[in-house]
């Protein structure tokens, strides 16, 4: 995630980072540029059609089609920054409950081997869940007595959490835990789960296929047919302005693209590796 001061302003307009839309639609506009000045050539040098009232009212239906454009596109960002914002609660959700549970289990537990082995297991789980988010290769020896089977299509997130609660388990029958503080603890141990399967709800369920193609193939047709209507009205200033407006629409287009899925590797994904060290520093702080 890039890490930035939204109060400096001079930055954002003259800094370009490894995400910024305008790096990747360099190609795009290149061409968009020649294809406008291509159409302007066209309608002013050779078909002379300057005085077509025809081609002139085209501008009526961009101006109807701009509307609709901006709504699809406002609706898209919002719901791809839904799916960011949720992520990233559940996230946040993920810390506190690490911190509740490693501060319960260190007043509950009195053995040191006992909180040794949640020292490790608790930020374990967060760690494995964002190697899983990320599609990751995940080894099964986390520690010197392995708790994740070497299966590939095994769940690990699930390993974990089964290992947390068998040894919970444990204690209880051991009678190092009371049968109310195994209650206290299920709210927490039950979270991780939850939080998993949302994370997984939101990674495993883009925006429909349909939905996202009839906007990218809205922005190019309407785009292509700027130049025609608005090349009378601005000459071959229609060139830089097409190339801009293009920008502009595929640039939001990119963006909700890629904050929809918070997981992976872009730029603008939540700062999983981070989080996952802070609540392993935050554990390890609370059980010793």
């Amino acid at each position: 995630m890039v890490s930035y001061n939204p109060k400096d302003w001079f930055t954002f307009i003259f800094r370009f980072h490894r995400g910024d839309t305008f790096k990747k639609l360099i190609p795009m506009m290149l061409g968009i540029g020649a294809y406008s000045a291509a159409i302007a050539f066209l309608e002013l040098e050779y078909w002379k059609l300057s005085d077509s009232s025809h081609v002139k009212n085209i501008t009526i239906m961009h101006t109807m089609l701009g509307f609709v454009i901006s709504l699809l596109l406002v609706f898209r960002t919002n719901t791809a920054y839904d799916r960011w914002w949720e992520g990233r609660r559940m996230w946040g959700a993920l810390v506190n409950n690490s911190r509740n549970l490693a501060t319960k289990l260190a007043v509950m537990l009195k053995d040191t081997e006992d909180k040794a082995i949640f020292r490790r297991l608790i930020p374990a789980y967060a760690d494995v869940l964002n190697q899983h988010l990320k599609n990751r290769d995940i080894s099964h020896e986390l520690f010197d007595d392995a708790v994740l089977s070497a299966d590939h299509y095994t769940h690990k997130p699930n390993q974990i959490a089964k290992t947390i609660i068998a040894k919970i388990n444990d204690l209880y029958t051991e009678g190092k835990l009371t049968g109310d503080q195994l209650i206290v603890l299920n709210a927490e141990l039950q979270s991780f789960t939850d939080i998993c399967g949302v994370c997984e709800r939101i990674k495993n369920t883009p925006i429909p296929y349909s939905y996202s193609a009839f906007i990218k193939k809205f922005i190019f047709f309407y785009v292509m047919t700027l130049p025609f209507g608005y090349v009378f009205q601005l000459g071959y200033y229609v060139i830089p302005v097409v190339v801009f407006i293009f920008y502009v629409l595929a640039s939001l287009e990119i963006i909700a693209e890629e904050i929809e899925d918070p997981f992976g590797t872009d730029p603008n994904d939540l700062p999983l590796d981070k989080i996952a060290a802070n609540i392993k520093k935050n554990v390890e702080e609370l059980i010793y």
